[in-house]
Parts: structure tokens; C-alpha cells; sequence
């Protein structure tokens, strides 16, 4: 009998964890929550041209586990547009990526080298979603994560985005950062 009790306390538990990170967590957020809030986002103009990057990605403990700055150079073709990425990492390693973005309406894809498959996602008042799978690099463990970027443009023209790492439906990390316009002289 007492194995039956720890069977539903376990599944109870279990139930807790899943209803939590679907009503009140990040996975609950959906575009339409921001349907007409802030200035409306196109990343066709918002990720345009050169871009300073700042921010932090955070371990499964909520220690900063690494800090870094990145320039982005991004452009447009009527509706795909290009952006490279370039970063530097406080540990002194280079990340270099290269994404291709189509947008068709409010509907996003993107690609990269490092996704496995394609991405998908959707710009939404002041906000772009965009869910995709990441291959780390080898000397990371090679594991592939499943992402979700949520981008919040601001007033002033910069984005801060907030993503989040999950493996096995489990968050393995986060990631904080700015995305800044930089002024062309």
C-alpha cells in the first residue's frame, strides 16, 4: 500500500511541474499576449544593419556561467535577410554564426548552420518568437537543446531578448541580453 502512495505523491509531484511550466512559467507565453503592446516589431527593421550584443547565459543553478559581447551585421532582401554574428566570450572563445531569415507576414523561419532543422516563429506586436533546435559545438558536449527566443523590442529601438535551453523538456539554461542598433556615422 505505502508504494501505491508514493506512486500518486510522485505523480501528483510530477503533475505540479508540468501544470506550473505551462500556465505560469516562460512556455506559457504565446505572440498573442502581446498583440498591440509597444512599438509593432518587423525584424526586417529592427535587426538591420550593424547590431552590439551584450548578455549572460545562465546554468541550470542560475549562475551567470558565461558573459559575453557580440557585433551583428544584418541585411535584407525584400523579405530574407542575413545575419552574421560575432562572439566574444569573457573565457576568450569565439563563436561565429550565420542566420538566414525569411518572413512571410507575421510567420517567421531561420536557419543556421548549428540548427538542426529549420526554426520557426512570429512577430507579434512588440515582440518575435522564435523556437528552434541548437547543436552545441563539441567542446560544449555536442547536445542538441531545444530554444525559445522571445525578443521584446523597446521604445528607443532596442531589443532585449530572453531565451531559454531545454533538453528532455528540462530548462539547462537561459540566456539575457541587449541588442542595440549601432549608429552609422
Amino acid at each position: 500500500m505505502s508504494f501505491g502512495w508514493f506512486l500518486l505523491g510522485a505523480a501528483s509531484a510530477l503533475g505540479a511541474v508540468w501544470a506550473k511550466t505551462r500556465v505560469a512559467d516562460f512556455p506559457a507565453q504565446t505572440p498573442v499576449d502581446y498583440t498591440g503592446t509597444g512599438p509593432a516589431i518587423d525584424i526586417r527593421e529592427a535587426l538591420n544593419g550593424p547590431i552590439l550584443c551584450e548578455g549572460a547565459i545562465y546554468g541550470p543553478t542560475g549562475r551567470v556561467a558565461a558573459r559575453f559581447v557580440a557585433d551583428f551585421e544584418a541585411s535584407w532582401d525584400g523579405d530574407t535577410g542575413r545575419m552574421t554574428e560575432h562572439f566574444v566570450y569573457d573565457s576568450g572563445r569565439v563563436q561565429d554564426r550565420e542566420w538566414t531569415f525569411t518572413v512571410a507576414g507575421t510567420k517567421i523561419t531561420a536557419t543556421a548552420p548549428d540548427l538542426v532543422g529549420k526554426g520557426t516563429g512570429k512577430q507579434e506586436g512588440a515582440t518575435v518568437v522564435l523556437n528552434y533546435r541548437l547543436r552545441l559545438p563539441k567542446e560544449s558536449g555536442g547536445h542538441v537543446l531545444d530554444v525559445t527566443d522571445w525578443m521584446y523590442q523597446v521604445e528607443n529601438g532596442t531589443i532585449m531578448n530572453r531565451s531559454q535551453f531545454r533538453m528532455f523538456g528540462l530548462k539547462v539554461g537561459e540566456l539575457i541580453a541587449t541588442m542595440r542598433p549601432v549608429a552609422v556615422a
